[in-house]
């Protein structure tokens, strides 16, 4: 099965985010189905091929390479099941090498001025932004979301790249006041070292970025593992990081076999810090793991985000947020609403109008015009769904709409909207990481603080009210390390973004994204009395 040709892409082309000079001509007319008659599959790659942004090897200190054994994985397009490319399957040896590169260039990144990284970053960024469409096709190819909201991905991941060329220049460090007259107290900052950074498939490119970009502003080198399901944007953005004028080394990506490269960059001493977007199982293996050498560790986990809804909230303003909240990239995100909590008093009205908006998204394939919803990421991902549904609905809950497969076929799933769901359904006890909105009832806002905080997790939370002291009251009771009040889309680079409890360790973002990056070093300085 083709993909759905590159879809509808003259109302595509007309949206201020996209360039039409980067695509081939083409000429789109009639009803919506009629008008799939451009760019298959075959002649994107080709596109991206030509732009030279379809990496298919690892990076080792600078470097393009294949495994040394010649295994390869395929990667294939979620939506149609196609193979897009073959990339290396590298394991420990081809690991351990990207290491010694990595190692062997810190002796150097770390001594380039602050003012060069910035503007070697600075370059980067202004790359990845005049490239932002086709990286955005090649998320939509190898992850499925929209490609809007792919795009819409590149433009928020550069903006690390931004936002950290400019804090390079802000390392900050100390002079403390002596406790003798003859002598000097300092405080330097210096860069951690190899930093291991473990990403994941569903933003391939901003989870990179938002790693990277401190660990490069800091003066650290970087191995990064990016998930063996979405290898090709990392391998395009490492790409445009060459052509920047990062030097060789100083950023290898490896890919294929996780266990063995988790194991090489674990047991390495010269990886000085593991840094990862995952599930809270893998963060807390690889916490354990960091222990032989003592590495530091930033870990952004799993999640379980309420989203409260009180009485006296803006209707329209909760369904906006919360559809926001839920079913951003299929609802495969950390921070997407897991559990929408909402005040007896708006229940009803507030169940009607989501169901309401829900309906009205349209699934399809991420190239075509007007989707907003794409396929999950495998199979397993869809079995996981209608598992977590069946336990829900075999435990008295109700399925206002969708709850099944999509007609498409493959990993489509309807957006479901689950009623009458309660804390003893997996549905509430665990993250979905699918197009699925449990419903849950509560009387006071004592009920809805106790509900949302019966949880292992604390990543993002969500409220909805027009009562300042309540916004206050609960966004303090709240143990999230993010909380949204009247908005469902928060994450920003500017921000800092980490979770309390099992969702992790350590924040990205802002300026204290730079903190896990960097040493303290303490210099006392004798005898400064002497002449």
């Amino acid at each position: 099965m083709k993909v759905e040709r590159v879809a509808r892409m003259a109302a595509i082309c007309r949206n201020k985010h996209f360039c039409a000079s980067r695509l081939p001509s083409m000429h789109i007319s009639g009803p919506l189905l009629s008008r799939q008659i451009s760019m298959k599959t075959d002649n994107l790659v080709a596109h991206l091929r030509t732009a030279g942004l379809l990496k298919t090897q690892g990076l080792i200190g600078g470097k393009w390479t294949d495994a040394y054994d010649g295994k390869t994985i395929q990667v294939r397009n979620p939506a149609t099941g196609e193979v897009i490319a073959d990339v290396p399957c590298m394991g420990g040896k081809e690991t351990n090498d990207a290491i010694s590169s990595a190692h062997d260039a810190f002796q150097s990144w770390s001594k380039v001025t602050a003012t060069e990284r910035s503007k070697c970053l600075r370059t980067w960024y202004d790359l990845l932004i005049s490239h932002k469409e086709e990286l955005g096709q090649l998320i939509t190819l190898e992850q499925g979301k929209p490609l809007k909201e792919a795009i819409g991905e590149v433009t928020y991941g550069a903006s690390f790249i931004e936002f950290f060329a400019e804090e390079a220049r802000r390392i900050y460090g100390d002079i403390i006041p002596a406790t003798l007259g003859d002598r000097r107290l300092l405080v330097l900052k210096q860069p951690v070292g190899v930093v291991g950074a473990i990403t994941p498939w569903n933003f391939p490119l901003a989870m990179i970025t938002r790693k990277v970009g401190p660990a490069l502003a800091s003066g650290c080198t970087v191995v990064i593992k990016p998930s063996e399901m979405t290898p090709l944007t990392a391998l395009a953005a490492v790409e445009l990081a060459r052509q920047a004028g990062i030097p060789p080394g100083v950023l290898n990506v490896v890919m294929g076999n996780a266990p063995d490269i988790g194991d090489a960059l674990l047991g390495s001493s010269q990886v000085r810090k593991i840094t990862f977007t995952g599930s809270t199982a893998v963060g807390k293996k690889l916490m354990a793991g960091s222990a032989g050498t003592v590495k530091r560790v930033s870990l952004e986990l799993g999640g379980n985000a309420p989203c409260i809804i009180f009485d006296d909230a803006d209707l329209d303003v909760a369904v906006k947020g919360s559809l926001g909240a839920k079913f951003r990239n299929s609802g495969q995100t950390c921070v997407c609403a897991n559990r929408i909590i909402v005040q007896e008093g708006i229940y009803d009205k507030f169940a009607e109008a989501f169901s309401k908006a829900v309906q009205n998204l349209q699934v399809g394939n991420g190239f075509s015009e007007g989707v907003v919803q794409g396929p999950l990421i495998n199979e397993a991902a869809v079995q996981k769904v209608e598992k977590f549904v069946q336990d829900a609905i075999s435990k008295g809950a109700k399925v206002l709409l969708g709850g099944k497969r999509h007609s498409l076929g493959m990993t489509f799933y309807e957006p479901t909207v689950i009623s009458d769901v309660n804390n003893e359904m997996i549905l509430s006890r665990e993250e979905i990481f699918g197009p699925v909105a449990p419903l849950l009832r509560f009387k006071t806002e004592e009920d809805a603080i106790r509900i949302a905080n019966d949880t292992n997790a604390g990543l993002a939370a969500y409220i909805f009210t027009n009562n300042i002291q309540r916004s206050w009251r609960v966004t303090e009771a709240l143990e999230y390390g993010l909380v949204g009040v009247n908005e469902g889309l928060i994450s920003t680079e500017v921000a800092p973004f980490g979770g309390v409890k099992q969702s992790g360790l350590g924040r990205e973002g802002s300026k204290y994204g730079m903190d896990d990056f960097l040493e303290l070093k303490y210099v006392c300085l004798g005898d400064m009395n002497r002449k």
